[in-house]
């Protein structure tokens, strides 16, 4: 179980590097609009984050 986390894990680092690597700019002007959203507004993006992920490891199990 441990090593299918770690390669989860690093799959993530993957794809999260992926967008500030190709697109500097447009990410930095991403991330100044996520700075001010408000703390529900960022918590719901969490919460659908984590429930879509989890619909799809469902499907795709």
């Amino acid at each position: 179980m441990w090593q299918e986390l770690s390669i989860a894990i690093c799959l993530v680092l993957v794809l999260e590097g992926i967008l500030p690597f190709l697109y500097p700019r447009r990410w930095r002007g991403v991330i100044e609009q996520l700075v001010r959203l408000s703390d529900r507004q960022l918590r719901l993006m969490g919460l659908a984050s984590m429930l879509l992920g989890t619909a799809l490891l469902y499907l795709l199990h």
